[in-house]
């Protein structure tokens, strides 16, 4: 409705959809919807409710898609973020949940400037694979971009810092336990 609203943009329906506006902001504190997806991935007309910080119960035979991105520079270096001690302080790649409507790739983007504030063009993010999970798809983009680190604005609630890292300190931070474990099977693929 706020969507329809804002496109006709009738004078009459300014104070409506400041009001619509005010609501989702509120709405995405709270949390946000995700569709379902069958077994091949396609969409199946349900979705669920996902409360932010939590896990959303994914129905049997359901799921959900999540998404990653591996940001690569020029020096083969890898941009990577702590989040932030609510999201336990691991350091993981930029990504998240698939929103009610959006396609990956445009969650990833989302993501991308929600966190970072990275504003990448649509056609440099590149998937790279889709993993299936008992109740879950990732998939794992890849963008080769130089991202200068005075440009990035960090969402406080969800990453502590970010830092361009090589392939060599991320595996010593794997060894030493600290790399979101979802993100494992990305790297070892991207890696090797």
């Amino acid at each position: 409705m706020l969507n329809n609203k804002k496109r006709k943009n009738l004078k009459k329906d300014k104070n409506v959809i400041i009001l619509l506006e005010k609501y989702v902001k509120e709405r995405e504190k709270m949390g946000e919807y995700v569709d379902l997806y069958n077994e091949n991935k396609e969409l199946t007309g349900e979705k669920i409710f996902r409360k932010k910080g939590e896990k959303a119960e994914t129905p049997k035979n359901k799921y959900t898609i999540v998404v990653l991105a591996f940001i690569i520079n020029s020096r083969g270096q890898y941009l990577i973020q702590k989040t932030s001690a609510r999201k336990k302080g691991v350091w993981a790649f930029p990504g998240g949940h698939v929103k009610s409507g959006q396609s990956s790739l445009e969650a990833i983007h989302e993501e991308l400037l929600e966190e970072m504030g990275i504003d990448v063009a649509l056609s440099k993010i590149k998937l790279f694979k889709t993993y299936k999970y008992e109740n879950a798809f990732k998939d794992v983009y890849i963008i080769n971009k130089d991202i200068n680190m005075k440009d990035i604005k960090l969402e406080e609630d969800e990453v502590e810092k970010v830092s361009y890292l090589s392939k060599k300190e991320i595996i010593d931070l794997i060894k030493k336990n600290e790399i979101r474990k979802t993100n494992l099977d990305a790297i070892d693929d991207i890696f090797y």
